[in-house]
């Protein structure tokens, strides 16, 4: 396991990382940071806290809506549980979100 420092709407956070993760990680990191400045962008919400919650929401949306990746997917009912597992076992380490 590894650790990352990275930068999410200019605040510093250090994440734990399964080895070889890095990358996907970075990615989700680098699409967390533009969903909540877009909305910190649009004026309408300033506290930190709101701006995560509706960046979460806007992400959660966009992927419930996005079609199955692969037939294999499509076919395994375990898959989402599967990325479940693999979200809380990034964020167990910290426990929070910010």
């Amino acid at each position: 396991m590894s650790q990352l420092e990275v930068t999410i709407l200019g605040q510093s956070y250090v994440l734990a990382c399964p080895d070889g993760g890095e990358r996907d990680l970075l990615e989700a990191v680098a699409m967390v940071d533009r969903e909540m400045g877009a909305i910190r962008d649009a004026g309408k919400v300033n506290a930190r806290e709101r701006i995560a919650v509706l960046a979460a929401l806007n992400l959660a949306y966009r992927l419930a809506e996005a079609p199955l990746r692969s037939a294999d997917a499509a076919d395994d009912p375990g898959e989402l549980e599967r990325l479940a597992r693999r979200i809380d076992h990034a964020l167990s380490d910290d426990g929070r979100l910010l």
